[in-house]
């Protein structure tokens, strides 16, 4: 199968390939089966640990297969290494995330029904050549469709060529219930006709001419090369070592990052993101997109291209998933990095010694962008030269729109065209940190500002200090920023100590938007995202509690995930932990968001607090003169 040269490379298609042979060897998996994922099997870190290069590496891989259209999954392991199956698990009553084979015939056969055309001729649209299908999640109604099936709710737009924007033009009040295993129409929902918008919203430069023409070129060479090296998927830049890697529902994961040899991450992703709309009615209401755990942020991730969505000197990996049919599948340039001027690093003017010194940053930048239906999202890890680790999500793309008909009141969302209406809606995301600050035995303080009440000791009336509260157990340590205290969550390692004797330690630092869900924590998306209601976790690390919501979000009824492994309330202090942190953007769409959204900004920062006895950058050189002046 080819050498692997480490326990977390990524995964091979002839490791996938191999992973099927074993799997279909055994005569249990069933004909006309499919595959919902098959990805590596990750060692624990007692093993990684162990491990040391040239040592035997036994792969394993986890495989999740759907026997047929009823409810219930198979959760396999193999060894693709020495070729047998290590478990096999029958997990009834729950559903995989949508498949793309599913989604295709959905598409395909709701345009046969003879419903669906009757109901797009009372809109006068014969052409079905022109209809777009957009099959979405479905989530939890008690809809009596919604019974021991797995569907999906398909809604629909007209484009008046292959390529133009369709969501210019929704087709309002009909929905479709598929039954996705099954490959059928359910139902068809006819809410009524409501008149079909008619200005198009196209984004192509050729629809916006005369283009601006005064803005002069920016190029950006490394006439030397970049700075850092990639070993298989292992990255060295600066002080800096990662290991990069790919996975179905999470997209970009980085391994054991450290600095200088010292340990702070051993693995960090987005696990989950929810996108809960806040219109109460019919036509919008039901929808609340897991875009992770229901389609796949690594499944939707598009190829990147030089000079549009990197510049620089790029190095890319390809990212190999495994078909719904067990083939081994390739994106090509998956994941782009490359390396950032950011600007001044740290500067000085002595104003009685008459010298000046000043120093540029510079960021490894590791990024990848997921496409999920109408929105994209870009996911950017930023290396920076003083120790800091930040993510940074940018959010662009079309939003889901729906039509309304003239005159019509937008009280939950805002009409951003003529006829046009975007709906309130959030996009909250959980990110899965597991910090190994100097080790495992790692503690989370809440870090805040206290001011001093007026007294003796305040006789100004200025003080605050720095308030610590130590979060002991799992039950207290579900947590919301707090900005006007400037709150933070430091996680040290107190039998490592700084050259200060102080323990060394990174705290996570809300940088941007930090809005937890909006909707009810009994309504039907609050009890299956109930990792948005909360903006940070702390939980004991455990290999297999890998997903904020759950293994099985799509049309759970919720509870899984983050608060059924809390109600262990098992201990946090100098132990093995990982910090589940929440956040997001609400939108509020706007005019300007439309025909294509300007990229909006949520993410956070982590960044050392004591893990280094000084400023780290000092040994950053100048930057030649000939770079800064003309």
């Amino acid at each position: 199968m080819g050498a692997i040269d480490h326990p977390l490379a990524m995964l091979t298609g002839d490791e996938i390939t191999r992973a099927v042979e074993i799997l279909k060897a055994t005569g249990d998996v069933p004909k006309g089966a499919l595959f919902a994922h098959i990805v590596l099997h990750e060692p624990d870190k007692a093993v990684l640990a162990a491990w040391r290069t040239g040592d035997p590496i036994d792969r394993e891989v986890r495989a999740q297969i759907v026997p047929g259209p009823e409810l219930g999954v198979v959760e396999a392991v193999v060894s693709v290494s020495k070729g047998d199956v290590r478990e096999w698990r029958v997990v009834e009553g729950v559903r995989p995330a949508l498949l793309m084979h599913e989604a295709a015939n959905a598409i395909f056969t709701t345009k046969q029904h003879p419903e669906y055309i009757a109901a797009l001729a009372r809109r006068g649209i014969t052409d079905l050549d022109t209809v777009q299908i957009d099959p979405w999640p479905a989530g939890t109604f008690d809809y009596p469709a919604e019974d021991n099936r797995r569907i999906s709710r398909c809604i629909s737009f007209v484009r008046e060529y292959a390529t133009d924007n369709g969501y210019a033009r929704p087709v309002e009040g009909l929905i479709v219930h598929f039954d996705m295993g099954r490959n059928e129409v359910i139902e068809v929902i006819d809410h009524g006709v409501v008149a079909m918008p008619q200005q198009h919203a196209r984004y192509f430069a050729a629809d916006h001419q005369p283009l601006r023409a005064d803005l002069k070129p920016i190029d950006i060479t490394q006439p030397e090369g970049p700075s850092f090296t990639v070993t298989g998927n292992l990255v060295e830049w600066q002080k800096w070592s990662v290991r990069v890697a790919f996975d179905p529902y999470e997209g970009l994961v980085l391994h054991q990052v450290c600095y200088d040899g010292r340990s702070i991450l051993h693995r960090a992703s987005v696990t989950e993101m929810v996108v809960p709309y806040g219109d109460p009615g019919e036509l919008h209401g039901w929808k609340n997109a897991f875009d992770a755990g229901e389609w796949g942020l690594g499944r939707m991730t598009q190829s990147l291209q030089l000079g549009c969505d990197c510049l620089g000197e790029i190095h890319y990996f390809d990212g190999t998933l495994a078909s719904e049919h067990g083939h081994a599948w390739v994106i090509k340039n998956a994941i782009c990095m490359h390396e950032e001027d950011y600007g001044v690093l740290w500067k000085h003017v002595d104003l009685m010694g008459g010298t000046s010194e000043v120093r540029r940053s510079r960021r490894l930048v590791i990024s990848n962008f997921a496409t999920v239906g109408n929105y994209e999202y870009g996911f950017f890890w930023y290396l920076y030269l003083d120790g800091n680790v930040q993510l940074e999500v940018k959010l662009t793309g079309i939003m889901s729109v729906g039509a309304i008909p003239p005159g019509g009141v937008c009280e939950f969302g805002v009409e951003v065209a003529p006829g046009v209406y975007a709906p309130n809606h959030q996009h909250l995301f959980n990110v899965r940190l597991d910090l190994d600050v100097e080790g495992t035995a790692n503690r989370v303080y809440e870090v805040e500002a206290e001011p001093l009440p007026e007294g003796p000791d305040n006789p100004w009336r200025n003080a605050f200090r720095a308030k610590r509260t130590l979060l002991e157990r799992e039950s207290t340590a579900v947590r919301e920023v707090n900005p006007p205290m400037s709150r933070t969550w430091r996680v040290v390692n107190e039998s490592v100590r700084n050259g200060l004797g102080q323990p060394v330690g990174y705290k996570l630092v809300p940088t941007m938007s930090t809005p937890t869900m909006l909707a009810h924590e009994e309504s039907s998306v609050g009890r299956r995202a109930a990792f948005s209601q909360h903006n940070l976790w702390v939980t004991k690390y455990d290999r297999e509690e890998r997903r904020g919501a759950g293994e099985y979000p799509n049309q759970s009824s919720g509870g899984d995930g983050l608060p059924s492994w809390i109600a262990a309330d098992r201990e946090l202090v100098d132990e093995d932990i990982v910090l589940w942190y929440s956040f997001g953007v609400t939108h509020f769409p706007r005019p300007e968001d439309w025909p294509v959204m300007p990229v909006e900004y949520t993410g956070f920062l982590l960044q050392p607090v004591g893990f280094f006895d000084r400023n780290p950058a000092l040994d950053v050189p100048p930057s030649p003169a000939g770079h800064c002046h003309d």
